[in-house]
């Protein structure tokens, strides 16, 4: 393990690397899938994976955790009709692979008997800029940061009471080799920090939290961004302090632009992923073409965009993402979310949103980075139309139901509109509806598409995969706000 993440070794590609380390040249790989298949089936891949992490947390004034962690291991998966069978394996031995494939294939093992092309090897994009990966970087320098931003959160209020902060990076290699002649591989790059404070008066507390998630390198960190951060948590924090309870009822919403698109996200995303869909689970399913949304909206997800939390040059199925997904389009719905057996089941095209959490996990659709495209509203403008309303920065989480398309989201940051400003901060704020309700009763766009670069991490089936979220400034015309 030593060798993988060497301070040279992670300039050399993965492909080649673990065939100098392991022996996982292309004949290898291909005998692998080749073993897959010889139960039957229709497709075999083979996942291997490296990767290396770090975590830090401070509590206290003190660090109270770092960690370091490595891990080696392959997946190989093999499909047939809907069938699954995946086997994995942290042994890169010939004999390990071709054993873990056995397996796979007695799993799913079917009537076909598929001609396994020869692979030929596919050049990724290079959509992650980084120089030094913050997985190799000196532990020194992040304790740095994260001493950092808990003295200037602390320095920041005398109301501060408790500040925790964290640190976390990761450098993955990844190969992957199919029985359709693909071979490709990445390193991927992740790095992450968050500031969380509890503020109090009299005997009220509040959480303020900011946080970052980037696919990005040492170089990208700074002491001064940590310390915004930090800043930026406790005034979010104070706000709350001043805050009132939220009305309740029917009322106008807007989102502010930026992080408050994980409503979309959760409300729209998941129920446009493709298994859901063709599962007939999804309030999506089978409306390919139909009006779903005001024709002021487009959604869209998109791998493609550089260096963001959500970016990919390569699925956890080895498919090259080579546009943004185009999902809703002015209102018509357009597209799911597919991974490979949604696609080939659907008879559709793979869109790059196979994803897996690590190797031992089955590729499953997924989101990247979703964002509901910009429109031509000004800002101030949808503002100034609500004459009694709610307007929210972040939410806090939340409950979804994809196959009624459902949802309840906790409002975190948010502030009363009276006769077209901002009046005052409010607490306890829900939002109940559906996503085709919010999508149907969105009235104005903004024209300032913000992505949120905040460390949003989805999960899904036991799986977590990190993600980007965003969205111009929204007016929702009605929905059902909880509140007093």
């Amino acid at each position: 393990m030593s060798g993988l993440f060497s301070p040279a070794a992670w300039t050399e590609r993965p492909g080649r690397l673990f065939a100098r380390l392991f022996g996982l040249d292309a004949a290898l790989l291909q005998n692998v899938v080749t073993e897959a298949l010889t139960a039957g089936g229709d497709f075999a891949d083979i996942y291997v994976e490296a990767r290396r992490a770090t975590s830090l947390h401070l509590e206290e004034n003190l660090l109270k955790e770092s960690r370091e962690n490595v891990a080696l291991g392959a997946g190989i998966r093999v499909l047939a009709g809907e069938q699954t069978g995946y086997a994995y394996t942290n042994d890169l031995t010939p004999e390990a692979l071709r054993a873990a494939a056995r397996v796979a294939g007695q799993i799913a093992s079917g009537p076909a008997r598929v001609t396994i092309e020869k692979l030929e090897s596919l050049e990724p994009p290079s959509r992650y800029q980084f120089e030094q990966p913050a997985a190799l970087a000196d532990l020194r320098t992040k304790n740095e940061f994260l001493f950092a931003a808990n003295h200037a959160a602390r320095a920041a209020d005398a109301r501060v009471q408790e500040v925790q902060v964290g640190w976390g990076d990761e450098l993955r290699l990844v190969l992957v080799a199919n029985s359709e002649g693909e071979w490709v591989d990445d390193i991927q790059p992740l790095l992450t920090f968050t500031v969380s404070v509890v503020a109090q008066r009299d005997h009220q507390r509040q959480v303020g939290w900011k946080n970052l998630g980037m696919r990005a390198g040492m170089e990208a960190f700074t002491r001064e961004r940590a310390v915004g951060l930090a800043r930026e948590a406790v005034q979010q924090a104070a706000t709350l302090l001043e805050a009132q309870p939220a009305p309740a009822g029917e009322l106008p919403v807007v989102l502010a632009a930026g992080a408050s698109g994980v409503l979309l996200h959760e409300s729209v995303g998941h129920p446009l992923e493709a298994d859901f869909n063709r599962k007939q689970l999804s309030v999506f399913s089978g409306r390919l073409g139909e009006k779903v949304a005001s024709e002021l909206c487009t959604v869209i997800d998109d791998a493609t965009l550089v260096g963001l939390r959500g970016s990919l040059n390569i699925d956890g199925e080895g498919t090259i993402p080579q546009r943004p997904t185009l999902l809703i389009q002015e209102g018509k719905l357009v597209a799911y979310l597919q991974d490979r057996l949604s696609a080939r089941l659907m008879k559709l095209a793979p869109t790059g949103n196979g994803r897996r959490q690590d190797y031992s996990c089955i590729p499953i659709p997924r989101m990247t980075n979703t964002y509901l495209a910009a429109g031509t509203s000004q800002p101030e403008e949808i503002l100034h139309s609500v004459s009694r309303g709610i307007y929210c920065k972040s939410f806090t989480g939340g409950q979804v139901e994809p196959a009624a398309g459902k949802f309840t989201f906790s409002m975190h940051e948010a502030y009363l509109i009276e006769e077209g400003r901002l009046t005052r901060p409010v607490k306890g704020a829900t939002l109940i509806g559906s996503g085709i309700e919010v999508l149907n009763n969105i009235t104005m766009v903004g024209h300032d598409l913000e992505l949120d670069r905040g460390a949003w991490t989805c999960g899904k089936e036991g799986q977590g995969a990190p993600v980007g979220v965003g969205t111009p400034t929204v007016k929702i015309a009605k929905i059902t706000v909880g509140g007093r």
